[in-house]
């Protein structure tokens, strides 16, 4: 049966130029089936494209933040098209952990049709649900990436190391009171607290070093309450994976997170920033077929 290939494209993405690269690309689609191309206008427009698309296949055409609304349409649908990545954005932390790192790597894992089921965490709020594929983070990396998206998102990764050299010079620790599956509560101040479905986040910065979007847990990063010159000594670490090793910074994983926050707050969720007060996290194993 031919495929039926639905692509949502992020005008926007890379700076603009994602549009001109994947008309360079589109014939490598088109051999395989046929494709409609789906441009987004707006913020959310994404997931409704996916939510809608008469597909065996969507792809998601952009960067991190366009994978994860993509994801979040997916999971609102009864059947679930399978999902490809071409990473024409300004980030593909997801993809890196799938070896889905270049275009040309990309269209070959879509043309051989072969998936892999992916995690998906569910994020309970106040207001709703959110669905994330990479991670969901609060403290230091939400404030840091609300700063990027505001201010210096046509630099890349490099503008997300610039919000994070600003963001230290007022580093705060705040208490989020969170439980582990079920656990003890844990109100203990700290720089951020990272629930990683995924390796990477920022592009090639390697949050959770262990994580395993297949394994059917988070990996839960937690930085204490580090003064400035020792977190500025650490931070480097991130793109080795190896800051987990540093005092202060603690590892493990999770199925479920309780979380009893007073008021919203800043979170980064796969690239993206929004304002909620979360109250719970869960796992979805192998809610989404990658094409990879």
């Amino acid at each position: 049966m031919s495929r039926r290939i639905a692509v949502i494209l992020n005008p926007a993405a890379g700076g603009g130029r994602a549009p001109r690269r994947f008309e360079a690309l589109r014939g490598r689609l088109e051999a395989l089936g046929h494709v409609s191309v789906l441009c987004t206008h707006d913020p959310g427009h994404a997931a409704a494209l996916a939510r809608e698309a008469d597909a065996t296949d969507v792809i998601s055409v952009g960067g991190d933040g366009t994978l994860h609304e993509v994801v979040t349409g997916l999971m609102g649908r009864d059947d679930r098209p399978r999902l490809g990545l071409l990473p024409l954005g300004t980030g593909n932390s997801f993809g890196r952990d799938l070896d889905l790192t270049t275009p040309d790597r990309c269209l070959d894992a879509i043309a051989r049709g072969e998936t892999r089921a992916v995690d998906v965490v569910r994020a309970e709020h106040d207001d709703g649900v959110l669905y994330s594929i990479n991670l969901f983070s609060i403290g230091f990396t939400a404030e840091a990436g609300e700063l990027t998206n505001r201010r210096f998102k046509g630099l890349g990764a490099a503008g997300y190391i610039l919000a994070v050299l600003i963001t230290l010079a007022r580093l705060k620790h705040p208490s989020f009171r969170v439980r582990l599956d079920d656990g003890e509560w844990d109100a203990r101040p700290c720089a951020l607290l990272s629930f990683s479905n995924s390796q990477y986040t920022g592009g090639d910065m390697r949050m959770a070093p262990a994580a395993d979007p297949t394994d059917g847990r988070v990996d839960v990063i937690r930085v204490g309450a580090l003064g400035r010159p020792r977190f500025l000594a650490t931070f480097p670490k991130i793109f080795a994976g190896t800051h987990v090793s540093a005092p202060h910074i603690e590892a493990t994983t999770a199925q479920a997170v309780e979380l009893d926050l007073a008021s919203p707050v800043d979170v980064m969720i796969d690239g993206e920033v929004v304002r909620v007060r979360p109250t719970r996290l869960e796992v979805l194993p192998g809610a989404v077929e990658v094409l990879a």
